[in-house]
């Protein structure tokens, strides 16, 4: 399996030979900089570490910052691990871009769902709520209802349904087809909707 850092640009439209709409999503896929290469004499296991994006040194940990600057490298936003299967070939410095990708390669998306916050049950779990919307029912309208019996098993089972945070989950999406790659802006074009707001890091990743 390889794969490669990008930013979601955003959602857009084009034309397929036979003149069909594609709704696609446009991904800025690196240029990604090899940041270490992991192999097995050394590290027990063979994969490539790869940077993409800009960041502060600021804001970064020491450790990570020393690490980029052993290598000559500027810090880089996102830091991920990927298993290519010609690891030898690479060499700190080395750059991953798009053309890693072709037209019509069905790869995996992996990123971090929308965050939408602090969610009552039924806009987390789609409850039809409690109670009626008058006479006084106006305190029970979003309300959970009953989540146990007090006497047995006096307790609340794990896996109940509540309120709370909803959104921004690792979340990743198989099967989506490149349906066309720039490789001269480092633009990958996705069918279909990938995991994530715009302007988040998604991976991409081609078996």
């Amino acid at each position: 399996m390889s794969g490669i850092i990008g930013k979601k640009i955003g959602m857009s439209s084009i034309f397929n030979a036979n003149g069909e709409v594609v709704p696609v999503t446009v991904i800025l896929a690196g240029p990604c900089k090899v940041v270490n290469v992991r192999t097995k004499d050394k590290d027990g296991y063979e994969a490539v570490q790869l940077g993409f994006g800009v960041k502060k040194e600021k804001n970064i940990a020491k450790p990570v910052v020393g690490q980029f600057k052993k290598n000559n490298l500027t810090a880089t936003a996102v830091l991920k691990e990927f298993k290519f299967s010609n690891v030898a070939e690479f060499k700190i410095g080395d750059e991953v871009k798009a053309d890693l990708f072709k037209e019509g390669d069905v790869i995996k998306a992996k990123g971090k769902s929308k965050g939408k916050g602090f969610q009552g049950v039924m806009r987390r779990h789609n409850f039809g709520g409690v109670g009626g919307t008058t006479h006084g029912q106006s305190d029970r309208l979003r309300a959970p209802g009953s989540i146990g019996a007090s006497s047995f098993p006096s307790r609340v089972f794990k896996g109940q349904r509540m309120a709370g945070r909803m959104g921004y989950d690792n979340v990743t999406i198989s099967n989506l087809k490149v349906v066309k790659v720039l490789p001269e802006e480092n633009l990958i074009l996705v069918k279909g909707a990938v995991p994530g707001a715009i302007n988040s890091y998604v991976e991409l990743l081609k078996p």
